[in-house]
């Protein structure tokens, strides 16, 4: 079964690919890999999320919505590559980066970007097991709590 017949098996459906928001591509191929921009939660053209993320503060990111952020993002770069190389010549994730956009004294950046990793396992079973970086930070573009980017291996080209 391809990855494109896995999806909606899984209850999934890509997004259309997200426009760029300044001077850059969404994905681009050198040899047997691909490599995605930084991919916001963006949810037809809006950010689902804004701020930062923290425990128990008011007017934040709950780590909840944080993960869900983390998954929509990956969602993004997936479409993302699927409109550059197709996404069934994705052949193994290789490594995930994540960004949080940290309030203070946050620590759960590995927690939240297992919404990415896990999502990537649930499409791509041992193929979507990935090396991976989590990494807090001060802010990110538009205010967005979490940016997610992906290395993948795909298909040699004919």
């Amino acid at each position: 079964m391809s990855w494109s017949e896995r999806l909606p098996q899984i209850g999934i459906v890509l997004p259309p690919a997200a426009k760029p928001v300044a001077n850059y591509v969404p994905a681009v191929r050198i040899g047997n890999l691909v490599y995605t921009s930084g991919q916001l939660p963006f949810v037809s053209g809006k950010l689902e999320f804004r701020g930062k993320v923290h425990e128990g503060a008011d007017g934040t990111v709950t780590p909840e919505q944080a993960v869900s952020a983390a998954r929509q993002c990956t969602l993004n770069a997936l479409s993302a590559i699927d409109a550059l190389v197709g996404l069934d010549a994705i052949t193994r994730i290789v490594k995930v980066t994540g960004y949080v956009a940290s309030g203070p004294g946050f620590s759960g950046q590995p927690q939240v970007l297992n919404g990415a990793s896990d999502l990537l396992a649930d499409i791509f079973g041992e193929a979507g097991v990935h090396a991976r970086s989590a990494v807090g930070v001060a802010e990110l573009p538009l205010a967005s709590p979490v940016e997610v980017e992906l290395i993948v291996e795909v298909t040699p080209e004919s």
